[in-house]
């Protein structure tokens, strides 16, 4: 029989007495009556619904919007532990703007053999339009999502790394104005470092890699693909607190050598747009000849100076899976420094080695398609069947190179509210990093989503995942 895995428990430790960083909330939580919580948690449904916190879920017969669920539990971080986890993300934010400026321009990378050149020449991210162009302040990674996980007191893992275009941030926010209606209270005895700052740094960050072209204070947008993708709602959401213009691609042309939108007084340059479309519908003069989402000749003003766009066309290279394998020696190569977070072990199934072992060991191991997301096309391994196995080694086989592989962690737990009372879930979190030329400004804190099924490791909100407000405690 095998063994159960044992989870670090984030609130309760080794059972005997709250962490240190929940003292103040256990003292509260256990002066609440469950029944009102739970009452308090249909409220907070309530007013996602009323506000339209929601996402589509691609495929799906039967509805193309839904809420994604909230628990009021807060996930809690002592101030020490954010210390350790914001130089670190700061470290590999910086790492990996200086890997995208390197793979557009010299590749030294591949010249000193820290990385084969092929991971780069047959990426299907790596775009050759993007070559020797420098952005505005050579910044490529304007909004970066690192997803970190917990297996113990001090061990975080970085997950994945999201730099082509992060999502998840209205719903950090939205968690904490819920919780801030909820139980004000609760924060006069609790000191919890605000995220309501975010848009305002937002907007900060950008402006402050606004073009050459730009004359006076920037003009920012956002570029959304429009109501039906499953993120319009975060789209709408950060235009409005950003104080900026929502546009899809028929609200946009290029007038006199400038991308303009359209307006009542007749189009207006743009100076800075946070782009939500991805590389391959951006510009049909450029990329795919029939997007209808995209700009036509957009990417000949970016490369003339006339625009900033974040995220940089050509960093979803930077999302890739199997590039994230190298990333202990990019942070190494570019910083001359050490990761101070680690790395999940990886195995690429390009390699013939790791490939037979990946296959061997299918049962065991986490599987997940290079360039994928949102929890699709990936294999867990100790919860599949067998029938699912054998599926995914077909798969596999046929297309190796398509996927990496790595042991199945022991992710932490924090306890959801259930009406039995506190059950276990495990979480990750997605901290949200801002960079200028200037700074990395990274909000403390960040999205932690739970999986919200008993045992599950998915925590994705398309694989029926929620969310929870996470908090970073003051010093």
């Amino acid at each position: 029989m095998p063994k159960t895995p044992k989870y670090f428990d984030e609130m309760n430790g080794d059972g005997t007495a709250p962490r240190a960083p929940y003292d103040a909330y256990s003292q509260w939580f256990a002066g609440e009556d469950n029944a009102r919580l739970l009452e308090k948690s249909e409220e907070a449904e309530a007013l996602f619904r009323l506000i339209g916190v929601t996402f589509n879920v691609y495929g799906d017969p039967d509805a193309t919007e839904r809420l994604i669920p909230f628990d009021l539990v807060p996930r809690i971080i002592a101030a020490r532990e954010w210390s350790i986890l914001s130089r670190g993300i700061e470290q590999r934010v910086r790492a990996l703007n200086a890997f995208l400026h390197d793979i557009y321009h010299r590749q030294e990378i591949v010249r000193a053999g820290r990385m084969p050149a092929e991971m780069i020449a047959r990426n299907d991210a790596f775009l050759p339009q993007m070559i020797g162009v420098s952005p505005p302040g050579d910044v490529y990674t304007h909004i970066v999502g690192t997803d970190l996980v917990r297996t113990g007191d001090d061990e975080f893992f970085v997950l994945e790394d999201n730099a082509r275009t992060p999502s998840g941030v209205s719903y950090m926010l939205e968690n904490r104005e819920t919780m801030l209606h909820m139980f004000p209270e609760l924060f006069s005895k609790v000191k919890v470092r605000p995220v309501s700052q975010y848009p305002r740094s937002l907007r900060r960050s950008l402006s402050a890699c606004a073009p050459n072209a730009c004359t006076g204070r920037p003009t920012l947008a956002v570029l959304t693909p429009g109501i039906h993708n499953s993120a319009y709602y975060e789209h709408a959401f950060l235009a409005d607190q950003m104080s900026a213009e929502l546009v899809e691609g028929h609200d946009l042309r290029v007038v006199d050598g400038r991308v303009a939108m359209r307006t009542t007084q007749g189009y207006k340059a743009i100076d800075v747009l946070y782009r939500r479309v991805d590389d391959e519908y951006l510009d049909p003069m450029n990329f795919n000849p029939d997007s209808m989402l995209g700009v036509p000749g957009i990417m000949d003003v970016y490369r003339a100076g006339g625009i900033t766009i974040a995220n940089a066309p050509g960093t979803g290279i930077a999302d890739d899976k199997a590039i994230y394998s190298y990333m202990p020696d990019i942070v190494e190569f570019y910083t001359g420094e050490k990761a101070i977070l680690k790395n999940v072990p990886t195995h690429r199934c390009s390699d013939p080695d790791a490939l037979k072992y990946v296959l061997d060991n299918l049962a065991e191991l986490v599987v997940k398609e290079v360039h994928g997301s949102g929890g699709y096309g990936m294999l867990v391994g100790p919860a599949s069947s067998k029938k699912e196995i054998e599926d995914f080694r077909a798969k596999l086989t046929a297309k190796p190179d398509n996927y990496i592989a790595q042991p199945t962690l022991a992710l932490s737990t924090v306890p959801i509210l259930t009406k039995a009372g506190l059950a276990p879930r495990h979480v990750d979190l997605r901290p949200f990093a801002l960079m200028s030329p200037e700074k990395v400004d990274i909000t403390p804190g960040g999205l932690t989503r739970v999986a919200l099924s008993e045992g599950s490791l998915i925590v994705n909100s398309s694989q029926g995942g929620g969310t929870k407000d996470t908090w970073v405690l003051e010093d």
